[in-house]
């Protein structure tokens, strides 16, 4: 592979590694995040109801 496919190649590799690590970074270090859920978690389906 030439140069220019190594860098391309190692450019998107870690673009997406970085992305991914900020979601999750940003998911489960946000404070307050249990706040902004905003339906009680015991709605049941309307097809699960007996």
């Amino acid at each position: 592979m030439s140069l220019a496919g190594w860098i391309t190649m190692l450019a998107a590799i870690g673009g997406a590694t970085t992305l991914f690590a900020w979601c999750l970074w940003k998911v489960l270090r946000t404070p307050g995040a249990t706040e902004h859920i905003h339906a009680p978690p015991d709605i049941e389906p309307p097809d699960q109801r007996g």
